[in-house]
């Protein structure tokens, strides 16, 4: 019967890791950590009144979680009433216990705990009890634990653990003066508990067993590629920025010119002048900027955006395109949604407000801008205005 036992337990033991292997790679020795209480009542198995010689009984459990099927645990248990030495304590039960999930084992995990499970619980351990000096001496001998465990796992982190806790406490030697050891119902005892666990935070930050997904070198290698290519771009895109920076520059010191003409023209005697017309005129980009988070803009951006329509309208020809940036706080799924909407908000304006024709602007969001050194000036919209001859 024992070896039977022992064999099954084996092969429990061996299936919960073959089928936790993968969820235990890139797990820490830190990781998957938990402490918790135990209490409740102890009472022989035979020839015994269950409740009438229930005891109490209470202690502290650490447990580390191997796999999500398989887990180790040292518990140590005190009980008051069960002899009479007299003490506060005089009996405790130190046990190194496995822990098998069975739902685990048997159903998969999915990478989070289920909100109820059964766990399969068998260990050694070592216990002693405490007589007063006149009666006898006292008595160290090793145990054995068998039980289950009924978990309820609560809270949205799956932090918390409240169990029941039922098990039998067999000790191995009562009664015997040699060194064989023998499960005998009739020195066991039956041991009802409830407890409540707290499982610590592992580097992933999650309270339990998180599935991490393996590469192998050719998947490596590929986003390397991916991300040398991305390094390309964005020193392309900043190549880009320079050269706009500067078509910006140029534009501003040509406007500060003409506003100077302007004056000259305004203070002086009318005359006549020939004027030659350039009927030739360049692209350029406008910027338009955001606040943190905000993808409407700004009464102080409109001009920018009067700009852009002032020259689509003078230029029947030409097309704008309209590429949207977002800065690197927040995740990368909220920062695309932004700069998209940032792109659209300029082209609504346009469309709306100076009917400018919808098929001569494209719009598109960027994800995450990388033009400037600040990180909050990345929030804008760049428009690109191209005179198509």
């Amino acid at each position: 019967m024992k070896k039977i036992f022992t064999l099954m337990v084996a092969g429990l033991v061996g299936t919960a890791a073959m089928n936790a292997q993968k969820a235990m790679e890139h797990s820490r020795f830190f990781d998957n950590w938990s402490i918790g209480l135990v209490g409740g009542g102890i009472t022989p198995t035979t020839h015994s009144a269950f409740w009438a010689n229930m005891r109490p009984t209470y202690g502290l459990e650490i447990t580390k979680q191997i796999t999500p099927g398989f887990g180790l645990a040292v518990q140590g248990t005190m009980a008051h009433n069960i002899t009479d030495s007299r003490l506060a304590v005089d009996a405790h039960n130190i046990s190194l216990l496995g822990k098998i999930n069975l739902f685990n084992l048997f159903g998969g995990y999915n990478g989070v705990p289920r909100v109820f499970e059964m766990e399969a619980v068998v260990g050694a351990g070592w216990g002693r009890e405490y007589y007063k000096a006149a009666v006898k001496r006292d008595d160290n001998f090793l145990t054995s634990k068998l039980g289950v465990n009924f978990n309820f796992n609560v809270g949205q982190k799956k932090a918390w653990t409240i169990a029941v806790k039922p098990s039998i406490v067999y000790n191995l030697q009562a009664g015997r003066s040699d060194s064989y050891l023998a499960y005998d119902v009739n020195k066991s005892a039956i041991e009802l508990m409830a407890g409540v666990t707290y499982h610590f935070k592992n580097w992933t930050g999650k309270h339990y067993f998180t599935k991490v997904r393996t590469y192998d070198q050719a998947e490596v290698d590929g986003l390397n590629a991916k991300i040398n290519d991305l390094r390309d771009a964005v020193s392309d895109k900043e190549g880009q920025l320079a050269r706009a920076n500067n078509t910006i520059g140029e534009l501003q010191r040509q406007l500060a010119a003409t506003n100077q003409a302007l004056t000259d023209c305004q203070n002086r005697k009318p005359t006549t002048e020939y004027i030659t017309k350039n009927t030739h005129s360049s692209s350029m980009e406008q910027t338009v900027t955001f606040r943190q988070g905000k993808y409407t803009v700004d009464p102080a951006q409109l001009p920018n955006v009067e700009r852009v329509a002032t020259f689509l309208k003078n230029h029947p020809e030409a097309t704008v395109s309209i590429k949207g940036y977002a800065s690197p706080e927040g995740s990368a799924e909220i920062n695309a949604k932004i700069a998209k909407a940032r792109a659209e908000a300029v082209k609504t304006i346009l469309v709306e407000k100076y009917k400018i024709g919808a098929e001569r602007i494209s719009a598109e969001g960027q994800g995450v801008g990388n033009m400037f050194s600040e990180p909050d000036w990345n929030r804008v919209s760049i428009c690109t205005l191209e005179e198509n001859k």
